[in-house]
């Protein structure tokens, strides 16, 4: 019985998508153009293209504010003030949260990723350069922000 759990619970890992409110392919199109941010402002864009966890919806804050709910192959946008700031995705038990350094008129690129973890899918975030982010963006679509499944809880 504990192996078919187990097997089952795999499977849901790896199969299944969730899915998420989502812009216009208008918006969407937009958002891939890159622009520089507005002025006095970073430009902050947080994607998911990971194959591993299609099944599960992870929340992601800014400052301790919803930036919104991600799911498989989806991206976000949103701008900051210059300065330092704490980017964060929700886990298996508490957020993981980075440290992130923006300037303003610049954008910067993060990976939200999921992993495996002891009962479900746990998520972290990693920088990338931005000639990598800007090919993964382009094949992902832009997510509705503002909307979290949760409230961010600092650890």
């Amino acid at each position: 019985m504990k192996k078919l759990a187990c097997s089952m619970l795999v499977l849901a890992l790896f199969t299944g998508c969730a899915s998420v409110n989502m812009e216009s392919k208008e918006a969407s199109a937009k958002a891939k153009q890159f622009a520089q941010p507005q002025a006095g402002k970073a430009g902050l864009y947080v994607y998911r293209d990971s194959f591993v966890g299609k099944a599960l919806k992870k929340d992601l804050w800014l400052d301790g504010k919803c930036i919104g709910e991600s799911a498989p192959d989806v991206f976000f946008y949103t701008e900051a003030a210059p300065g330092t700031h704490t980017l964060s995705t929700e886990s298996e038990f508490s957020p993981n949260d980075i440290s992130i350094l923006v300037e303003a008129g610049k954008n910067y690129f993060y990976r939200q990723f999921i992993k495996m973890g002891l009962m479900v899918g746990g998520a972290d975030l990693e920088p990338v350069a931005e000639a990598e982010a800007k090919a993964a963006i382009a094949k992902l679509e832009l997510a509705k922000a503002g909307t979290c499944s949760g409230t961010y809880t600092k650890k």
